[in-house]
């Protein structure tokens, strides 16, 4: 009896194996275990699931925007403006992450929920541009919202693999977003002022040239960078001719030269946090790197503290 009994409970596995294929209940659990990056065939096989948020963050850094959107985009994507609703000022420190209770809203009308995967897809035309899906991706990591891929090559990509667009817009259907903050990934003025001469690695993502302080951003009060920073522009990340990440093998060796190890904490600033988030992306979501938080107050921050120093090639102290 028990050979028997054994025999039939494979049966039932067998048979609960084919009800699943044949009513496609898989759709679900490969649209909810996305990658961080993922590639425009996985998302044409996953865009009929109804687990699947798509988000057109076409903007104006792309020199793009919702008139584009309109015209054309990923069957089913709801537009949302970014810096939009993504970013806020505070004070005079532009670009920084807004209330936790102001992103709930938002992500509440855009229709997420915690079992809704969200794949960002960007104009797919700079590095400057991924920078917007890298700084909504840590968003939604921030809030505690792990289901969340980005389009490596974004619209373009889409476009270039021949798939459907369509026409007009989509209104998205609202549900309830809760946020489990991770404060771990996010680091205030005074805490990283407490850093500096430690062992921290302060990771510069700007590019050289406001690095060494020839240049600034427009909401910066001085140049300069943070003492005993490390420079990595973001942009060697990113494959300007392809308009992608490069590969995880080219990944892995520009990180080693930044002489970060896995177990280093690492601090990713710029001027508001959005080349940081490229840096964070790119080490923590691909690479592994476990103590990497972004400081979005960044240089714009930082400058506007006359008592915290800067260093700079122009005046050595500024």
């Amino acid at each position: 009896m028990s050979g028997l009994s054994l025999s039939l409970k494979t049966l039932a596995v067998v048979v609960l194996a084919a009800l699943i294929q044949l009513t496609g209940l898989t759709g679900a659990a490969r649209a909810l275990d996305a990658a961080p990056l993922v590639n425009t065939g996985w998302l044409h096989d996953n865009l009929e699931d109804e687990d699947l948020l798509v988000l057109d963050i076409r903007s104006p850094l792309a020199k793009s925007g919702k008139d584009d959107y309109l015209k054309g985009h990923i069957p089913g994507a709801v537009w949302s403006e970014y810096p939009g609703y993504w970013r806020t000022s505070r004070g005079d420190v532009t670009g920084v992450l807004p209330s936790i209770e102001k992103l709930e809203a938002s992500l509440s009308e855009l229709g997420v929920h915690e079992d809704r995967t969200v794949i960002l897809v960007p104009a797919g035309t700079s590095d400057l541009d991924f920078g917007a899906a890298a700084r909504i991706y840590w968003t939604f990591k921030y809030l505690g919202h792990d289901k969340v891929t980005i389009l490596n090559g974004g619209h373009a990509a889409w476009l270039a693999a021949g798939h459907a667009v369509e026409t007009g817009e989509i209104v998205p259907e609202g549900d309830m977003f809760v946020a489990e903050p991770r404060p771990e990934l996010l680091v205030s003025t005074d805490e990283v002022a407490s850093l500096v001469g430690g062992n921290a690695l302060l990771l510069d993502s700007r590019p050289q040239t406001q690095f060494n302080g020839l240049e600034k951003h427009d909401d910066a009060t001085r140049f300069g960078h943070l003492p005993g920073a490390t420079h990595f522009d973001q942009a060697q990340f990113y494959d300007g001719a392809a308009n992608t990440l490069k590969p995880l093998d080219q990944l892995k060796t520009l990180a080693v030269e930044v002489a970060a190890s896995s177990s280093d904490p690492v601090i990713a600033y710029c001027n508001t946090g959005h080349w940081a988030a490229t840096n964070w992306f790119v080490l923590t979501e691909l690479l592994g790197y476990e103590n990497v938080a972004v400081y979005d107050d960044s240089m714009v921050g930082w400058s506007r503290q006359s008592d915290l120093p800067m260093i700079s090639a122009k005046t050595a102290t500024n």
